[in-house]
């Protein structure tokens, strides 16, 4: 016989947050929902139902008022109480119908309420659940709100308040008040209250209970460590639905469905949330006061779908939490794309930043009246994984081709074969010379043989010719590709030609270019691999079929990115360092002869910021390694438009203050990113509604509401974000908008410096942002009255090769404005390799004189836009690839050791920024100073006056 239960759950109260799609922090683990109806999230907070046993003791004394209002304090109001034998009714709510309970009335204020003190009856790290039920009467014109809520307080420091819970009410009606609270320490007072409705309106109280749901040493099984418990309660339904609710939705505990076509994976039992009218309709368990901050958990779900002709869909585990200041985050766990067919596992890592006051986890996402199965559920604390060692690479041969018979003296028959059934032969008249990327890599070389690869009868786009290069490739190395092409005659539109890589199943760009006349072009590019894959080949193609595709001197080397390095340590003594010429006064010159000088960089000039959230600066370790280690800022989500303003009308400033005033607090300068987005997919639903004039004002409003409120606190601003890769309010506001967006943001605020800003403009993988596409784009601003300040180069970069970020820089350049790198990450299962690549982007922006600074998209793990990027461990251990930033930082601080010289000076090089200077005389006699070397070419003398030694 089929076994079930059901647990239904709803709640018609509801926060919408904003939904980031961005491809930037999406994994950022911190989710704001918009208005969309597939993102939003409700609040839920009577969504989980506590399980009071009748062996716990009452925290509350008097929880019924059978003894009237002793242990209660109306808190500036009165209270009384009505019962059936009081011959006092209140409107409609009949104490002989309803039981007796409390009145509290004469309320002028919306915190006044009733109050009891609980400090005795209070353990630390123990996990309370409330639950009170409660009513409003009076002059009600709607929806109130009733708050649960602790008041904390300690002599020697303000009073604080924690928030437990809310529900809303209409007139006259007992509604059930439900949460939970955690305190890591008891102060020396606790009182519970309840509070919240409109001033005027009475507050009606029938019953308060608060009981001991755990305590902070739990019962442990023999054996099993704390980091093997599972936080999640009755994981595997062996319990039916006990501790799981329906987050809006039904739940249903199934032993199979379908027929018996879907059974358990493992276990007896699986759960079904049905009757979905949401995306974020699904199952959940309440998980407050297990989570410890700053800890790293991991939680691994079974899942698959049901129903509603869906065969395949997204299912996502997310944390709801909510802190203490009755802030919602939702954190995303983790994601994958289930199916109707068989189970899967979505798993993923999170982290609380914060102190909560309550966490829910839950599985969501399927379209509406589709059923999320789930066979089981587990969160735990997440192992810690060694890093792995500095991969070994014997002989890496820097500079040699891998190919065979790249110079066609063999024609085609050796190495070369054609993709696809087109025809491959050997022609004369390419060019002799190496492109210029992979000059500036290999230096001297060999002229090419002026042969090249004719590919005709090409029927569809991917034809080309072929090598395989499977037993020729070493882990870990970063290749470089360089190669010409040209195309036949007849072409009439832009085409793109692209070297590929089949890696196994993976597609790997190795560089592309679009081509829309008859000479031939470099194509530049790079890639890595770091698992050994069974086949692997590279194939150039791209042009519309019928079109007759040229090959020439196509070569892929590993780089010796040590060797390049070298050459920007170079280059950035020429532009980063000044002669210095110390000049004491204020001392006799007999007393400094021969005196002792230690000069020490305490800053160097050149910023290097990274991205923050809201979220992360709630934890002070992360905070301590910002403040430490940057002097710039960018905001990743928190100042874009789908953030400070999901709803029309209602506008969220407060993350962004709060992160700014962190900011200015610390002499850390801020880039503001975005003013707007042009990418569609990230723009509200209520914007993308709009007709042509409620946008316009709408965008105007934007601009306004804004660039007042921040005027003079953000250096830069990105007006218009990815113009290269979106056209959203150009289509639908006109070619102009843009230009007058960049002209509104400067009358606004002049003194912010405004970028343009868009991705894959270094690593030449994207014809639509190449630097002469970008150099277009810039110029046609300009000449229609953009006040374009700066270049914004986000680099997101794979495998980076120093030449040809080196061949962007240097032509975008010839405009004259600063260039910063903007959102720059790096990604590799390999901490070292990884550090590897930070350490060459840095270098190459630090070693070009038209880049002006660096902004890092992140740095702490499960708090970046990419997996394997991360440079600090989610619980604070700096990796390798951190280790390698503070190197390269430290690398560009000068120090000099010497002796003052008969004219009272002391000489020496460094680089640009703030210095101190120690002076310890014969006698032992010792004064520091500081001073500022400032940009500049030429040799600078600086005055140090001793007065006083």
């Amino acid at each position: 016989m089929k076994r079930f239960t059901v647990c239904c759950f709803s709640n018609p109260i509801h926060k919408n947050k904003n939904h980031n799609p961005d491809k930037k922090l999406r994994n950022s683990m911190e989710i704001s929902r918009n208005d969309n109806g597939e993102h939003a999230k409700q609040n839920n907070n009577n969504n989980v139902t506590p399980v009071i046993g009748s062996d716990r003791t009452n925290v509350i004394v008097n929880h019924d008022f059978s003894l009237g209002t002793h242990s209660w304090h109306p808190n500036c109001c009165e209270a009384s109480v009505v019962t059936a034998d009081s011959g006092i009714p209140h409107g409609v709510l009949d104490p002989s119908k309803y039981g007796s309970y409390v009145v509290v009335k004469n309320r002028k204020e919306t915190w006044q309420g009733l109050e009891q003190d609980i400090t005795s009856r209070v353990k630390p790290c123990s996990l309370y659940k409330v639950s009170a039920t409660v009513a409003v009467s009076g002059p009600v014109q709607g929806l109130e709100e009733i708050i649960a809520t602790l008041k904390l307080e300690n002599q020697q420091s303000p009073t604080n308040y924690q928030f437990i819970a809310k529900t809303c009410v209409f007139k006259e009606k007992w509604v059930r008040l439900e949460g939970m609270f955690s305190l890591p320490s008891v102060p020396e007072r606790i009182v519970f209250y309840l509070e919240g409705p409109s001033p005027g309106i009475d507050l009606l109280i029938q019953s308060v209970t608060i009981h001991l749901d755990s305590e902070p040493e739990r019962e442990r099984l023999e054996g099993v460590t704390v980091e093997d418990e599972n936080l999640v309660v009755n994981p595997n339904f062996e319990d039916g639905l006990n501790n799981w609710s329906g987050r809006s939705c039904k739940i249903v505990c199934h032993d199979s469905m379908a027929d018996g076509k879907i059974i358990p994976q493992s276990g007896k039992a699986f759960a079904a949330a049905t009757e979905r009218t949401q995306n974020w309709n699904g199952i959940q368990q309440e998980i407050t006061g297990k989570v410890e901050r700053k800890r790293v958990y991991e939680a691994t779900a079974v899942v698959r779908i049901y129903g509603n002709n869906v065969t395949s869909a997204t299912v996502q585990a997310t944390l709801w939490v909510q802190n203490p200041n009755q802030r919602d985050q939702y954190i995303g766990i983790a994601n994958v794309q289930a199916t109707d067919k068989e189970w899967i596992q979505c798993k993923g890592k999170f982290l609380l930043n914060g102190s909560a006051s309550r966490v829910v986890i839950y599985i969501e996402g399927p379209p509406p009246g589709t059923d999320i199965l789930l066979n089981s559920l587990t969160v735990k604390h997440a192992e810690k994984i060694p890093p792995s060692p500095r991969p070994p690479i014997e002989n890496p041969a820097f500079g040699v081709n891998i190919l065979t018979n790249s110079q066609l003296t063999d024609g085609t028959t050796n190495g070369w074969f054609p993709l696809g059934n087109c025809t491959l032969s050997v022609a004369e008249g390419s060019p002799r010379i190496l492109p210029p990327m992979a000059r500036d890599s290999l230096g001297p070389h060999e002229p090419l043989s002026g042969r090249y690869v004719l590919v005709t009868n090409r029927t569809q786009t991917w034809m080309g010719p072929a090598q395989m290069i499977t037993d020729k490739l070493k882990l870990f190395l970063t290749y470089q590709i360089s190669v010409w092409v040209k195309l036949g005659s007849g072409i009439n539109s832009p085409q793109n030609v692209n070297v590929a890589l089949g890696i196994d199943s993976q597609w790997v760009n190795g560089g592309q270019v679009e081509i829309n006349d008859d000479k031939w072009h470099e194509i530049g590019g790079s890639f890595r691999v770091e698992k050994q894959p069974s086949k692997a080949l590279v194939y150039i193609q791209g042009p519309s079929s019928g079109v007759d595709l040229m090959v020439a001197g196509l070569q892929i080397f590993p780089v010796d990115r040590l060797a390049r390095i070298k050459h920007l340590r170079r280059q950035s003594d020429k532009i980063r360092r000044s002669d210095v010429i110390l000049k004491f006064s204020g001392v006799d010159a007999s007393k400094l002869s021969g005196a002792t000088v230690k000069v020490r960089q305490t800053r160097n000039s050149f910023p290097v910021g990274t991205c923050i959230s809201r979220s992360s600066i709630d934890n002070e370790d992360f905070v301590d390694f910002f403040l430490k280690n940057f002097n710039w800022a960018v905001f990743g989500n928190e100042l874009k438009w789908y953030w400070t303003e999901p709803e029309q009308g209602k506008l969220n400033y407060q993350d962004a203050d709060d992160m700014l005033n962190l900011c200015s607090s610390n002499n850390i300068e801020t880039r503001g990113h975005c003013i707007f987005w042009e990418v569609q997919a990230t723009v509200q639903q209520w914007i993308q509604k709009m007709n042509q004039t409620d946008l316009n004002t709408a965008v105007q409003n934007r601009l306004t509401s804004l660039l007042n409120r921040y005027k003079g606190k953000f250096k830069h601003y990105d007006v218009n974000n990815e113009m290269l890769h979106g056209s959203f309010y150009q289509d639908k506001l006109g070619k102009d908008i843009r230009v007058n967006m960049f002209k509104t943001a400067h009358q606004l605020d002049p003194s912010a410096t405004l970028f343009v800003n868009d991705y894959h403009i270094e690593d030449g993988c994207d014809p639509k942002s190449c630097p002469e596409k970008y150099i277009e784009h810039i110029l046609d601003l300009q000449e229609k009255g953009a006040p374009v300040g700066g270049i914004g180069i986000q680099g997101h970069i794979d495998s980076p090769v120093g030449p040809i970020v080196c061949s962007a820089l240097d032509r975008l350049g010839i405009l004259g404005l600063p260039i910063w790198f903007t959102e720059l990450d790096v990604s590799s299962i390999n901490e070292h390799i990884r550090g590897d690549d930070l350490e060459v982007m840095m270098w190459e922006a630090f070693g070009h004189p038209a880049v002006e600074g660096i902004m890092l998209w992140g740095f702490w793990e499960l708090f970046m836009s990419r997996d394997n990027s991360h440079l600090v461990n989610a619980e604070g251990d700096v990796n390798e690839a951190g280790k390698r930033l503070l190197a390269v930082k430290k690398d560009w601080l000068s120090h000099a050791n010497g002796h003052i010289d008969q004219n009272g000076a002391f000489a020496f090089r460094g680089y640009h920024g703030n210095y101190a200077v120690e002076v310890i005389t014969s006698s032992s006699q010792k004064v520091l100073k500081t001073f500022v070397v400032e940009k500049g070419d030429s040799a600078q003398v600086i005055t140090v006056d001793l007065q006083g030694l």
